[in-house]
């Protein structure tokens, strides 16, 4: 029976590798495209029809699998291949606390609470910027972009069956280098801390909107909004989280479609302070942006659509857990197709209703009907907690993993591993709740770490990716060898990485100028402030 998925069998020898690559004694796969990862390739039924799938360097890290067996096996072994999907549901079959459970359909559920989520009520207020046909255009644009790089972490993750998050990622595709992991470390944590930190202050904007004059202090709703994100934080599984990530995009698809329909019944939008109708005349909408739009708002606006469909972060920690990865295309196609139909339709029927001159972001705030807005942004309230308990989640099996690899507290229920788990996610929780209030510009620095980390978990990370697996598979030449395809494949993911750096710079830009804008209008309160910030 095979052991793992290049091709070691019985008792025999893996080859020593060569300097630049790692190469399979055998191809993978079945008759489709990628259809030998999973069970089946556990019994050995394989086709000549495999598609080659070189890993593009040896194994640096243990499977999930491995680390709940408390295996003596050494992470940087040569002759210690990373174990097959099957092999690791094998070695957890006994355990009380178990990973690799997730359906393709459970992974969906993820995937659609990450991406149906309060930031599709921006849309409205990108198309006023962009205008609604360019706006359009660079939404379909985006999400091809992003399905088609969250295809290559998929397959990156099937050559490499024992990663379990983008930072394992991150070292092998720099070499293995030590200084990559610890980097991409720091932006991963850095990243979902600050989205925790943003669920926060989204609740207590949601709680003063619902208090209306009779509310507490600001920070008190925040407070209260990551204690309970805390509790609903504790589930050690994906397949767990699932269930309420199902009742998540849920309510999320009911509340912009609720908000949608009361935009385009009500009498009239309401607008921002100081901005309310009728005092900026009609509601009119734009085509093409208007004249005189700045680099950076328009900008600012086309980040605010890439972002939304950027998560290609979490990607790797969900396949970690899925029982056939081969069936995560099944979830990606599935969210896609849903995301840009939701969002296009949401983002332009609320835009045409309530106009470039009463638009608010969220557009929950352009609603004139105050009974219309509240039922609305209510059904939004899973969604509230539940993306930042996700994104707390994967912060804390990073964690969790790495202090817990090979005990019996990772895969069993014991008081010492439930302790940790829930020490480690009270400090992010804590963390995520201080940085929320302590910055006073802390929505346009999200931006900022968006432009810096979304750089390279979006665009860069997977043109890298995908050079790199070909150059295994093809060797260094493959974009010659392969003709114009292989051309064309290489340009598009060298664009990809353009697209990284240009977000990287110009994205930056953009964020900074903001930042500097407010302070230079005033409009920054002070750090843990009282003052209401409903819309």
């Amino acid at each position: 029976m095979a052991l793992n998925n290049y091709g070691r069998q019985g008792d025999g020898e893996l080859p020593a590798p060569s300097p630049d690559r790692y190469e399979p004694t055998s191809n993978f796969g079945k008759e489709g495209y990628y259809d030998g990862f999973g069970g089946d390739e556990e019994k050995g039924r394989q086709s000549s029809k495999a598609r080659k799938m070189s890993r593009i360097d040896r194994p640096i890290t243990k499977s999930i699998g491995a680390m709940n067996n408390g295996s003596d096996l050494t992470s940087d072994d040569d002759t210690d291949p990373s174990i097959s999907v099957g092999k690791q549901m094998e070695m957890e079959a006994g355990n009380a606390i178990k990973y690799r459970t997730c359906s393709w359909q459970k992974t969906a559920a993820l995937l659609f609470s990450e991406y149906i989520c309060l930031a599709i009520m921006s849309f409205p207020y990108s198309y006023s910027v962009l205008g609604l046909v360019p706006g359009l255009i660079l939404t379909a644009v985006v999400a091809g972009l992003v399905l088609y790089t969250s295809l290559v972490v998929w397959e990156f993750c099937l050559r490499h069956p024992e990663v379990k998050d983008v930072c394992d990622i991150g070292q092998m595709l720099f070499w293995n280098s030590k200084i990559a992991w610890w980097a991409t470390a720091v932006m991963f944590l850095l990243n979902n801390t600050f989205i925790q930190g943003f669920h926060c202050l989204v609740g207590s904007k949601y709680m003063n909107t619902m208090a209306g004059n009779n509310r507490i202090c600001t920070v008190g709703f925040s407070a209260i909004m990551a204690v309970v994100s805390f509790f609903c934080s504790l589930p050690r599984t994906f397949s767990t989280l699932a269930k309420l990530a199902t009742l998540s995009a849920f309510f999320t698809f009911i509340s912009v479609i609720l908000a949608t329909i009361f935009a385009g019944i009500e009498d009239h939008p309401r607008g921002v302070e100081g901005m309310r109708w009728p005092t900026q005349g009609p509601v009119h909408w734009l085509v093409v942006p208007a004249t005189g739009t700045t680099f950076v708002a328009g900008m600012n606006a086309f980040m605010n659509i890439s972002y939304t469909f950027i998560g290609q972060i979490t990607i790797p920690s969900f396949i970690a857990e899925m029982k056939e990865p081969k069936d995560f295309p099944k979830a990606l196609w599935a969210v896609t197709i849903a995301e840009v139909i939701l969002f296009s339709l949401v983002g332009s029927i609320i835009y045409v209703y309530t106009g470039t001159n009463y638009n608010t972001a969220p557009a929950f705030g352009s609603l004139g009907n105050e009974t219309f807005l509240k039922v609305s942004f209510s059904f939004m309230i899973p969604t509230l907690i539940f993306l930042g308990v996700l994104y707390a989640s994967v912060s804390a099996r990073f964690v969790f993993f790495r202090l817990y690899a090979g005990t019996r507290h990772m895969s069993n229920n014991t008081v010492k591993g439930w302790a940790g788990w829930a020490a480690i996610l009270a400090v992010t929780w804590v963390f995520a709740f201080i940085i929320a209030e302590v910055i006073p510009f802390f929505a346009d620095l999200l931006s900022l770490m968006s432009s810096l980390f979304d750089s390279f978990f979006g665009f860069i990370f997977w043109g890298v990716a995908y050079l790199r697996m070909r150059r295994a598979d093809y060797g260094p030449n493959f974009w010659r060898n392969q003709g114009i395809y292989g051309m064309a494949m290489a340009a598009l993911n060298v664009t990809c990485i353009l697209i990284g750096l240009l977000f990287l710079s110009a994205g930056t830009y953009a964020s900074v100028e903001s930042i500097k804008q407010g302070y230079a209008s005033a409009a920054f309160g002070g750090p843990f402030s009282c003052a209401s910030n409903g819309v």
